[in-house]
């Protein structure tokens, strides 16, 4: 077998303290279910933990699963790890202290739990992910998973419903070998599989058999289609070589079309090298040109030069012609001008007396600058007074945009308010009220009808501005009242009701006076508790919608509190409070008319959905429509004071604009006649310095004299000109000879090259034309290269040739028209052959297949089946004598306790061959002397029978069960099973059960059971157990091995409980030894 086989468990045993490894050795709880805070310290052995209904036992249960990798759904209580959390808390922690390998080892395991459904893992205080401390836990087999090592109160009713099967699963994995619930999962699986591998078998040897008997009748008609296939598979042949013929008479065109090609290149490669020869004297001749072409291009460049040079000079010749005839004009103008200097320095001289003469009988002008002075200072004063008016004006102007931005957020915040209503009415018409708009609409229509104010509908009128307070008043006041309509005035009411009948719309009338005064809360011992204000003081209304609200739902005696107050809840009642809301419950307390007990209803606070939408302030539109009112006066006079400050700012700017036009006519007056003096003094200047410069002006003989040098020297630097132009000509001749020489040198070159390259461009067509022949056989050559290419792609489509095909090709015809003809005789004689299925060969060979397939596949399930046998018998073999020995233990121990009890009971194998997934463990029992033994079901026993029966098998497997540890919550003495089945009936139905139950189990066998758990938690290698029970039957026998927690709760525990603070439990705080009574 391939099979790993898992280790076998080793047997725990005790240490020297007592205690087996896996034991738990401390449990503390924080904010767990029940509990505030918990510490345990449970026995190595039977611990009992006592405590009546509702004390928080099953919660000892549950913070083990839980802490040791159990899920919330195995304990058949909340699905969540958030809601084992203590009410009121927001998370909590299981502390598990578990006994190691040896006595000095402790291993700590704790999660953290929130409600947010989130888990923390801490081993030995560090944090792990859940594989880490799941590894610990599967180490030393803890099994909360499994009932019958964990039976937690809620799944009690799904052990009494397991069938046979699941006992005996359940069994396998809690006691005996470890292998046992493997091997048996592998037998389950391995008979399957043998089931299903002789099915296959018996189908597919009928299947053969069917398969060749068909195959045998056709034997015949296969022969004679095979030979018709074999004249066809000839003809077939011979069509193979048809394109190897063709592709033979392709290769044949080839070789003609590149002897071709080769010619045609030779030919090209002979003209090449003629070309050649004649091009290399045409080469020389042209190099001897390009140096002659130098040297002409090299004299024009002197020639050029010197044509140059000469414009130049001839431009200075011109230029010095130009200025010589300037000077002689200017000495000609010189003479002109002597005759005349001698008039116009009289004519200066008696200019300037007349100047003079004006300037002495000009008056001189005194400016007003008295009057100057006053006019710029009352200037000045109107423009500081217009100034002045201005500042009050934009001061004003300034005020005006104040005032209407302010007006404008004031239109805003009333347009928001009024859109507020619209959404209120909205949120009406979804919650239910669908005609609320057209009622609404009425009313506004029609309010001058109405003798006082109507209101509605309420939920408009209400402004709530915490949102947590909304949730409890719209949980306190009747969803109808939301939509309803208030009056003041009982014919406003009847008119009302008369219309609004047709909308669903509910009329509430008020008839108080408005003047009703309440007290403000003001109880010191209610703000001790958290409760810090009245539910008719956190909202705002009207005065007639509020009274009615707090008339109709007594909002006056509902009180709001804190997270504190769910902590302090119980003691609220005693203030005379009996309506509470906080952020998470409601409670409303009732008191008893007969004995005045107070009973608590507590509701969860839902989250608003009407007041979240509505959170306007009736009276806050008075005040911001009041205030815009105000606004809008303000606004109007300061408007006039602006206009007023304009009409005095423009009379002050006039006056001001006169008074400036008379200072700047003064002021141009005076500027006027400075200027003029001015004028004339500047005139007499300029006269004078003309006179002077005149006097001083140089002889005019001396500026003809200063001419005539300047003219000779012009002619002696035209003379040199005129010997540089000279030698240039000399030189420019001598350059044009030598060009003209070298030039018709040129040209006998040029005539020469063009004569030999006439003769090369004769042999250049005769090359091209060589050239062309070559590229049409190359395209010639290469067409039929082609065309050899697809004969030879095609033809080995058809079929490559291969030794044996070649061998055939010989022995057919050798041209294409023979074939062909041997083809069309051989698929003659083919299609003579006649037969009715054309198919039957395909038919024949495939079924022919199919027969190999099904022969191997029949061979090959043999020997698997042979395997699978083989193995199966080998686990059998170890297992079923491994189970009929546990089994034959559980029994021993099953009769033997029901001995005691002086009934008769039994447990056995339910074996059924080889169909291991329904071999099971029956327990069969019998209550009556007369009767026989019977297998445990409904239809046999009582709910009571069947109830001890079971706690009996679980005090069976104690001392076989190889786990540190089991709990079993809630069983007393065998009948608390069934109780604990019937836990969600009536109180009536279950005191008429137990009564009846207990009618068949007197005190004496529920001692005797007692007694059985007792002793078997006294053995020396048991497993540490727990039992959770709400009593006990007084002068029970006690061992050693019991170990008592006693659970209690209540308002009176305080002091007492303080004994217990350290988790000790009874044997060591009274230093119980040996056996005792209690």
């Amino acid at each position: 077998m391939g099979e790993s086989r898992a280790p076998k468990r080793p047997r725990i045993t005790r240490g020297d303290d007592d205690y087996m490894p896996g034991n738990i050795l401390e449990i503390e709880l924080c904010n767990f279910m029940t509990f505030d805070y918990l510490k345990c310290k449970p026995g190595p052995r039977l611990n009992l933990v006592i405590g009546p209904n509702g004390s928080g036992k099953s919660s000892l249960v549950c913070a083990i699963a839980l802490g040791l990798c159990g899920e919330p759904q195995l304990l058949g209580r909340a699905t969540s790890i958030g809601a084992y959390v203590k009410r009121g808390e927001e998370s909590g922690y299981i502390k598990i202290t578990l006994r190691g390998d040896h006595k000095d080892e402790r291993i700590s395991v704790m999660r953290k739990i929130n409600t947010n459904n989130k888990s923390e893992w801490l081993f030995n205080g560090n944090v792990v992910p859940k594989k880490d401390v799941a590894e610990t836990i599967h180490r030393f087999n803890i099994q909360v998973n499994n009932l019958t090592q964990f039976l937690p109160q809620d799944r009690v009713c799904e052990f009494a419903k397991l069938t046979p099967v699941q006992l005996l699963e359940e069994t396998e994995k809690a006691v005996g070998d470890p292998q046992l619930p493997e091997q048996h999962r592998a037998l389950v699986d391995k008979s399957r599989t043998l089931k299903h591998i002789e099915l296959s078998l018996e189908k597919n040897e009928g299947t053969l058999r069917q398969l060749r008997e068909r195959n045998a009748e056709l034997e015949t008609d296969v022969e004679r289609v095979r030979q018709r296939d074999e004249l066809l598979t000839k003809a077939e042949s011979m069509k193979k070589k048809l394109p190897w013929l063709r592709y033979d008479m392709k290769q044949a065109e080839y070789r003609e079309a590149k002897e071709r090609e080769n010619d045609a290149a030779k030919a090209l490669e002979e003209a090449a090298k003629l070309l050649n020869e004649l091009k290399e004297p045409i080469m020389k001749q042209k190099e001897e040109k390009a140096a002659l072409d130098a040297k002409c291009k090299k004299v024009s460049s002197h020639i050029n030069d010197n044509a140059k040079k000469r414009m130049e000079l001839m431009e200075e010749e011109n230029k010095l012609d130009v200025e010589l005839r300037g000077k002689y004009t200017e000495m000609e103008e010189l003479r002109r001008q002597e005759e005349t200097q001698q008039q116009k320095l009289v004519k200066a001289r008696e200019e300037l007396a007349i100047a003079e003469l004006e300037l002495e009988e000009m008056v001189p002008y005194v400016a007003p600058k008295d009057e100057l002075q006053r006019l710029k200072a009352e200037i000045v004063e109107l423009d500081h007074s217009a100034t002045q008016v201005r500042l009050s004006k934009s001061q004003a102007e300034s005020e005006i945009n104040h005032k209407k931005s302010s007006m404008a957020q004031i239109k805003d915040r009333l347009n928001e308010m009024n859109n507020k209503s619209a959404n209120s009415l909205i949120v009406l018409q979804r919650s239910g009220a669908e005609k609320i708009f057209q009622a609404h609409k009425w009313v506004q229509e029609h309010r001058h009808e109405f003798n006082k104010e109507v209101y509605g509908p309420v939920l408009v009128e209400v402004n709530v501005s915490n949102k947590v307070h909304a949730a409890y008043l719209e949980g306190q006041v009747a969803h109808y009242t939301w939509k309803s309509f208030i009056t003041q005035d009982s014919g406003d009411r009847d008119l009302l009701v008369k219309h609004l009948q047709f909308f669903d719309i509910p009329v509430l009338n008020y008839t108080g006076d408005g003047d009703h005064q309440r007290e403000p809360f003001e109880i010191s011992e209610a703000r001790a508790l958290g409760i810090y204000s009245r539910m008719d003081q956190i909202f705002d209304a009207p005065i007639a919608v509020k009274e009615v609200l707090i008339s109709q739902f007594n909002l006056d005696n509902s009180y709001i509190g804190s997270k504190e107050t769910d902590q302090k809840a119980d003691e609220v009642p005693k203030l005379g409070i009996f309506d509470l809301w906080t952020p998470e419950n409601h409670y409303h307390w009732s008191k008893s008319r007969y004995g005045n007990h107070v009973s608590a209803v507590v509701q969860q606070v839902e989250r608003p959905h009407l007041l979240l939408n509505n959170d306007s302030d009736v009276g806050e539109i008075e005040k911001l429509s009041s205030r815009q009112r105000e606004l809008e006066e303000v606004i109007t006079h300061l408007e006039e004071s602006v206009k007023r400050f304009q009409d005095e700012e423009r009379s002050l700017l006039n006056e001001a604009a006169n008074l400036r036009k008379q200072w700047e006519r003064i002021s141009i007056e005076v500027q006027n006649e400075h200027k003029k003096r001015k004028a004339i003094i500047s005139r007499i200047d300029q006269k004078k310095k003309l006179l002077k410069l005149m006097e001083e002006r140089d002889d005019t003989d001396t500026e003809i004299l200063k001419l005539v040098d300047q003219a000779n020297k012009c002619n002696i630097q035209r003379f040199h000109n005129a010997m540089k132009i000279k030698d240039l000509l000399v030189k420019a001749v001598s350059y044009r000879r030598i060009f003209i020489e070298q030039r018709m040198s040129f040209v006998e070159f040029d005539a020469k090259i063009g004569e030999m390259e006439t003769n090369l461009k004769q042999h250049e067509n005769f090359a091209l034309q060589a050239s062309l022949h070559l590229d049409n056989c190359k395209k010639e050559s290469e067409n039929c290269r082609e065309k050899l290419t697809d004969s030879l792609k095609y033809a080995k489509s058809i079929a490559r040739l291969t030794p044996e095909l070649k061998k055939e090709f010989l022995e057919m015809p050798t041209t294409i028209e023979e074939l062909e003809a041997a083809i069309q005789d051989t698929i003659s004689q083919a299609n003579s052959i006649l037969f009715v299925n054309h198919n039957i060969l395909e038919q024949y060979e495939e079924r022919q297949r199919q027969i190999e397939d099904l022969a191997a596949k029949l061979e090959a399930d043999k020997k698997e089946s042979t395997r699978c046998l083989a193995d199966l018998n080998n686990i059998k073999g170890k297992w079923l004598p491994t189970l009929r020995n546990l089994v034959a233990k559980i029994n021993e121990t099953f009769s033997s306790n029901f001995q005691e009890m002086a009934v008769a009971g039994e447990v056995s194998l339910d074996e059924h061959d080889m169909d291991f997934d329904q071999f099971g463990i029956l327990i069969k029992v019998k209550f009556r002397e007369n009767g026989q033994l019977q297998v445990l079901s409904a239809h046999h026993q009582s709910g009571g029978e069947r109830s001890v029966s079971t706690i009996v098998f679980l005090v069976s497997l104690q001392d076989l069960t190889n786990c540190p540890f089991r709990v079993v919550d809630e069983i007393n003495q065998g009948w608390l099973l069934f109780e604990q089945i019937f836990f969600r009936l009536t109180q009536t139905l279950k005191r008429l059960i137990l009564t009846v139950f207990l009618l068949g189990m007197d005190p004496i066998n529920e001692r005797k059971m007692f007694q059985q758990l007792v002793r078997a938690a006294s053995k020396p290698n048991t497993p540490q157990c727990f039992l959770l029970t709400p009593k006990l039957l007084p002068d029970l026998q006690y061992s050693e091995a019991c170990s008592i927690l006693n659970v209690m709760n209540g308002p009176w525990i305080e002091q007492p409980s303080k004994v217990w603070t350290t988790g000790d439990r009874w044997s060591i705080i009274t230093g119980l030894v040996g056996d005792t009574h209690c």
